[in-house]
C-alpha cells in the first residue's frame, strides 16, 4: 500500500523514533510502513492521519 508517511514525517522534522514514540509503536514499525513492507492496522492508520491533520485517504492509497 502506497503511503505518504515518510514525506509527512520529514516535513514535520521528526525522526522515525520520534514518530514511533508518538504512535506507541517501534521505530522499526514506522520504517516498515514507510518502505511499504507493512500495512498498518486501521487504528494506527487513523492515528497517523490525525497526527498529521490529514484524512486517511491522503496518507494511504490502495493503488488497486
Amino acid at each position: 500500500m502506497r503511503n505518504e508517511v515518510r514525506k509527512l514525517r520529514a516535513e514535520a522534522g521528526l525522526s522515525q523514533q520520534e514518530l514511533g514514540d508518538a504512535m506507541g509503536v517501534s521505530r522499526q514499525t514506522i520504517n516498515s510502513i514507510e518502505k511499504e513492507r507493512y500495512t498498518p492496522s486501521l487504528p494506527l492508520a487513523l492515528n497517523l492521519a490525525r497526527y498529521f491533520s490529514k484524512r486517511v485517504e491522503e496518507v494511504f492509497d490502495d493503488e488497486s
